[in-house]
Parts: structure tokens; sequence; C-alpha cells
């Protein structure tokens, strides 16, 4: 799934208000934490999570890894924090 510049910066304004959902450990990618991830977007299509501190390449990695993994869109990363999205059977996030 692919989203447009309109989408990602919808998302991004949604996520502002969101608190960390999913914060990985120094353990790394684990299988416990993909599961995590993927349950925490079925609850709430757009989810943050806290990445381990690095490089912004090993983070963006990171953060692809995890969204392939749950077949969602990483939609952003600042810092330490990227966001994804996947939209539910029945989407509560209406994309412009």
């Amino acid at each position: 799934m692919r989203l447009s510049g309109k989408q990602i910066r919808h998302l991004r304004g949604l996520a502002h208000h969101h608190r960390i959902v999913v914060m990985m450990g120094n353990s790394g990618l684990t299988d416990t934490l993909k599961l995590e991830f993927d349950s925490a977007l079925s609850a709430h299509e757009l989810v943050k999570v806290k990445l381990p501190a690095g490089q912004s390449k090993e983070k963006r990695a990171i953060l692809q890894q995890l969204c392939r993994a749950a077949g969602a869109v990483p939609v952003q990363l600042i810092g330490r924090v990227g966001i994804a999205y996947r939209p539910a059977e029945t989407p509560r996030i209406i994309l412009p």
C-alpha cells in the first residue's frame, strides 16, 4: 500500500496527539515485539513506536522491517519515534 503526500500529512496530524504504544528494548527485533506491534496496529490502526538510539538509517531499517512483518506502512520517523499505519478491516481512520 502506498500513501500519497496528502494522506501522510493527515496521518502525521492524527498521530501527533497519540502516545507511544510500542517500545523497542535492548533485545532488538524479536518475535514478541513483532506480535505486540501487530496487535497494537489491530487495535489502533495508527501506532507510535519508540526505537533504540542509533543511526537514522538503522532506525529507518528497523521501522521498515516491523512494518513489513505486520503488513503496515511507515508514515514518519522523527528522532527515535516512528509512526506506522495499517487500515483495519472496518477502517476508523478515513484517509483523504
